[in-house]
């Protein structure tokens, strides 16, 4: 297996649509372009795929932005998926290495990553590459907007 890290482009639409499924978030190609383009179109985002062979297998989505509270930035892993034949192989690890790489890169102070926390498999993962879950110390609220 000879993974390679690059940027996330528009022939991959199909594969992402099918990698969002597989994350628990099932969506149609059409959206998933949409989402791609804003993704693309931001200077302070970040797509960075794992391909095997010119296959997409995996994704990383980071976005950058600046803090108040502190001097710097912080970058926040939005969203991680691995292909689920290749899990356990590495692949995530290096799109989180590549994707903190880039965060460095862009000036951040520090990282973080969400996660559900039904997916204790990936609690540990991310505990494996030094993130802290602070959730007794830490709140985070959500406030959907209803849509047209």
């Amino acid at each position: 297996m000879d993974i390679q890290l690059r940027p996330v482009q528009h022939q991959d639409v199909p594969v992402l649509a099918d990698l969002l499924g597989q994350l628990g978030y099932p969506t149609t190609e059409t959206a998933a372009r949409e989402r791609l383009d804003l993704w693309l179109d931001d200077p302070a985002s970040w797509l960075i795929g794992a391909d095997d062979d010119g296959e997409l297998v995996g994704v990383a989505a980071l976005h950058v932005m600046p803090l108040l509270q502190l001097t710097g930035k912080a970058g926040r892993l939005v969203a991680l998926v691995v292909d689920e034949r290749y899990r356990s192989r590495g692949v995530g690890q290096s799109l989180v290495a590549a994707a903190e790489d880039q965060a460095r890169a862009a000036g951040c102070a520090k990282m973080e990553v969400t996660s559900r926390r039904h997916r204790t498999r990936t609690h540990e993962f991310y505990k494996l590459l030094g993130y802290e879950d602070i959730c007794s110390s830490s709140a985070r609220f959500v406030k959907l907007f209803p849509t047209d």
